[in-house]
């Protein structure tokens, strides 16, 4: 028959055990879910250059899910490219919220962004 005391050191050494377990896949959801690192070659990163370089008057932030658009320091829209969404606009207060399927052309960008402000 086994001790007291040897069931405990089981006891310890199990709890020892799972919390290491723990511990380490703890530390690699943390590292996976990392929003410093997007990607360089998604839709938004398309769009962003694409209204950096067709229109120099606008700034362009990027958020992890959206381009929030503005002009003077004053917020004149904000993009995102989301298929689950509806295409077309909405608002959030006064700044109007367009949604893409995918990466927008030029003219869409020059008509939506002239309906903006």
């Amino acid at each position: 028959m086994i001790d007291g005391i040897w069931w405990l050191v089981i006891l310890v050494s199990v709890v020892v055990g799972l919390w290491l377990l723990a511990k380490a896949r703890g530390a690699k959801a943390a590292s996976s879910d990392n929003t410093n690192e997007l990607p360089k070659n998604d839709p938004l990163q398309k769009t962003a250059a694409l209204v950096k370089k067709s229109f120099p008057e606008y700034q362009v932030s990027r958020k992890a899910k959206h381009l929030l658009i503005s002009r003077q320091g004053k917020k004149v829209a904000m993009i995102t490219i989301d298929k689950s969404l509806a295409t077309g606009a909405r608002r959030l207060g006064e700044v109007p919220i367009m949604n893409y399927h995918r990466v927008p052309s030029r003219d869409v960008l020059t008509a939506h962004l002239a309906d903006a402000e």
